[in-house]
Order: structure tokens, then C-alpha cells, then sequence
């Protein structure tokens, strides 16, 4: 099931693989190879945002979060977990290990819906109040989504070429599905991009996330990254980048960085080139026919960068300018701006509360429900529905939105070994969602 990009997810784009219904299936795209139009559908999603988004957009109400901070260990003599180790030998290269900022901790934790998150921090930096207002913003962000009436009747206006082109050009395909995973992706940035907060001259969360918007660093992300670089070492606590602080008191990436980053998308656009290049001129399929059989190889990420004309570099659908209404607009400004303005006013009212190391996740019966907080797209029901499926262990449900999955598992050492199997993925399993929100 692993490819040489195995994990989903994004840069900084609405354009990203992102959430579904929950559905363990993952349908076949809706619009064929000629569909494919990167300016045409980042053109269609500014339209459909440009009358604004987030119009009811609120931060959560003040509540306290009960955080489990556990310590990520590294491998004799290696800043890097075993994870982290083999992520970056398979799927960074040329990236090396010396380039890599790896998280100190994981913290897990309930969000305001109810549903369990994990996500990592470093001794010495912000803390668990990035990752955990982080959620709580993108939480309202897509409520806001969901609340926007006006915004579906524009989405229900579209015409099936629309359709057919988001269909073809993105993964999640439908409008809200797109701009849900481009908010989390936003999310992801913050929370990420943390683990570096050391070496920067912000001090707090508020501090830190105005700076990394005023520094343009969620449009580097967007326009640097590959698009599931972003999700695969986000989940294993890992960063490869390094800042240097301006005279302005901004940051930029790095020389070595902004190269590396190239260096690591240009790899995997060969990849995917090298993956047709064979299927339809040594093979002679066609591109339909070449998707079809490559599969794996042209999965739901690198499937887009296969359809690329050759020497084209892929834009964030996001990040694209267009002239609408006589005016200049971009998608993804807007996000940013919302993004951080919610984020720090939800950092005030949360007072994070660290409880003791939760063990025991392997204790007891088999068991058929457990939940996966960093699933976060299609790609991660697909891969974590395709570990547990070639392990003979029969998959019922995998929701997206709650992170629970339930499997048929035999015994509880055969769910040992699929949550082993699991982390070897980048996930983190649990068979329990931590403890109610107070």
C-alpha cells in the first residue's frame, strides 16, 4: 500500500488532500485526465470564497484542556525516532538528518467536539497550547463552513465541468472537503513550524503566529513544500527547515533549507513522471488506463503531479492570484489572516492542564474501536485502511471526522501488532479517546 510518498496531505493549499464523510472507501475521482486544470479549479474555489468566508467564524469558549505530554525516544546516538529514521532515509532525499528538527514530546488531548488529538512540542519551546489552539481554531473555521448557507448555494450553482474539473485537479473534490483540509493544513504550519520556535525571536503563541504570518512563511510553506511532505512528518513530530531572524525581526528559511526543499519536490515529481513516462510511452497505455493500473504508485497525492506537463512546477491552487470583479485576489491570504487572528484569541482563553502519562492502550480484550487523531485526509483512511486490511484484519468503519476506526481484530496481540504496524505508518493509535473536555 505504501508508495515512495506514502503519506497525504499538504502544503498550505485548499487544493490538498483533505476529509470526506468518513466513509472507509475512497471514490474514483469525478472528472477524467482532461479534466486536470490546476488555474482553472484554483479559479472556481477564489470564486467561490471571494464573497468571504468565515463570516461566523468564533473562538472557542474559555475551557480547560487536560494534556498528556509523553517523551518521544530516539534511537541510540540519533536526535531521530526509528520513524523519523526510516521516513526520512525512504522519502526525503536528498535531506539529511543534521537538517531535521525532531519533536522532545507527544501530547494528547481532548478537543472541544470530543474527539482525540495528538500532536508534539520540543522542551524549551511554546508548549501545548500551539497544537491545542491550533485544533480549536481549525474546529471553528469548518463550523463556519458548515453554517455558511450562502456558500452552499454557490457550491450547489456549479456546473458539472466545474465539478469535473475539481474532480480531476484535487483529492477531496468537493468544495467544503477542499477548504476544510486547506484550513487544517493552515493548522498543521502553525503547530509544525513550532517545534523551530527556539530559534526565533518570538516568545508566546500569539507572538509566534503573527510572526510566521508577517514573515510570509505560510505561503513558503505553500509554494516550497510538496504537498504530503507536510502531513507524513508533521504526524512523526519532525521538521526539516531552520530559520534565520532578519534585521526586521521576521524569519526567513534558510539557503540551505529553501534548497533542500526543492531538491526533496523535485524528487518526487520525477517520481510520479517516471511512474507515466513508462506506463504510457514503454507500455502504451493511456493515461486513464496508467492511473488505473499504477495505482499505488500514482496514488491520490502523486497521481497530481503525474498529470503536470513536463517542466511545470505545481502552484498552491491557493496561493494562485486571479482577477475577479475587477480586483486582485488570492485564497490564501484570506485563510492565513483569519487563521491567526482566530488563533490568537482562542490562545487566551485556554489554561492547558498536563496530567500524568496515560499507559495501557495494550491492556485487556481485543477490542473492535480505537481512534487515530493525526488521520487527517483521504490518503490516511486509504493507508490506514490498507495496513489493516493486509494484515487480514477486516475493516467495518474508519470515520475521518471522529478519527475512529473499528476492525475485526482476533485477539489483543493481533491489535498489538497492527497498532505497531500503524506507527510504523506515522500514526498514532489509541484505543480510548482521552478524557471528557472540562
Amino acid at each position: 500500500m505504501t508508495t515512495r510518498r506514502e503519506s497525504a496531505a499538504a502544503a498550505v493549499s485548499t487544493a490538498d488532500p483533505g476529509p470526506d464523510s468518513g466513509s472507509t472507501v475512497v471514490s474514483a475521482p469525478a472528472g477524467s485526465a482532461s479534466d486536470y486544470d490546476r488555474r482553472t479549479a484554483s479559479r472556481i474555489l477564489a470564486e467561490l470564497a471571494r464573497p468571504g468566508l468565515f463570516t461566523a467564524a468564533t473562538p472557542t469558549a474559555a475551557r480547560t484542556v487536560a494534556v498528556t505530554r509523553t517523551p518521544v525516544r530516539p534511537e541510540p546516538g540519533s536526535h531521530l525516532t526509528l520513524s523519523q529514521r526510516l521516513y526520512l532515509e525512504s522519502f526525503m532525499r536528498p535531506c539529511r538528518a543534521d537538517q531535521v528538527t525532531s519533536a522532545t514530546h507527544r501530547v494528547v488531548w481532548t478537543d472541544s467536539d470530543g474527539i482525540p488529538n495528538t500532536g508534539h512540542v520540543r522542551t524549551g519551546g511554546l508548549g501545548p497550547i500551539v497544537p491545542v489552539a491550533v485544533r480549536e481554531t481549525v474546529l471553528a473555521l469548518w463550523h463556519s463552513l458548515e453554517a455558511d448557507t450562502a456558500l452552499a448555494e454557490r457550491i450547489a450553482a456549479l456546473t458539472p465541468h466545474d465539478r469535473a474539473v475539481l474532480g480531476a485537479t484535487t483529492t477531496d473534490q468537493d468544495p467544503i472537503d477542499i477548504f476544510r483540509v486547506g484550513i487544517e493544513a493552515t493548522g498543521r504550519a502553525l503547530a509544525q513550524h513550532a517545534l523551530l520556535a527556539e530559534s526565533t525571536p518570538y516568545r508566546t503563541a500569539t507572538e509566534f503566529a503573527c510572526g510566521l504570518r508577517d514573515s510570509g512563511i505560510f505561503a513558503a510553506v505553500a509554494t516550497r513544500w510538496y504537498w504530503e511532505q507536510q502531513a507524513s512528518t508533521y504526524r512523526r513530530g519532525m521538521i526539516a527547515a531552520a530559520f534565520d531572524t532578519q534585521p526586521d525581526g521576521t524569519v526567513r528559511y534558510t539557503a540551505d533549507t529553501i534548497a533542500t526543499l526543492r531538491a526533496m519536490k523535485d524528487a518526487t515529481i520525477h517520481d510520479a513522471h517516471t511512474v507515466m513516462r513508462r506506463a504510457t510511452i514503454e507500455e502504451g497505455l493511456s493515461v486513464e488506463a496508467a492511473i488505473g493500473r499504477y495505482h499505488d504508485e500514482l496514488d491520490l497525492i502523486s497521481r497530481q503531479y503525474a498529470l503536470l506537463p513536463p517542466g511545470a512546477r505545481p502552484s498552491c491552487l491557493a496561493a494562485m492570484p486571479h482577477r475577479i470583479d475587477g480586483e486582485h485576489y488570492s485564497l490564501l491570504p484570506e485563510v492565513v489572516d483569519r487563521f491567526v487572528d482566530l488563533f490568537t484569541h482562542t490562545v487566551s482563553g485556554l489554561d492547558i492542564i498536563e496530567t500524568p502519562d496515560a499507559t495501557g492502550d495494550l491492556a485487556g480484550t481485543a477490542g473492535h474501536l480505537f481512534y487515530v487523531p493525526d488521520m487527517n485526509c483521504k490518503h490516511c483512511v486509504r493507508t490506514i485502511g490498507g495496513v489493516l486490511e493486509s494484515m487480514q484484519i477486516a475493516v467495518h468503519e474508519i470515520d475521518l471526522l471522529s478519527k475512529r476506526v473499528r476492525a475485526e481484530f482476533r485477539s489483543a496481540r493481533n491489535r498489538h501488532r497492527a497498532f505497531e504496524a500503524l506507527r510504523d505508518s506515522g500514526y498514532n493509535p489509541t484505543l480510548a479517546a482521552p478524557g471528557p473536555a472540562e
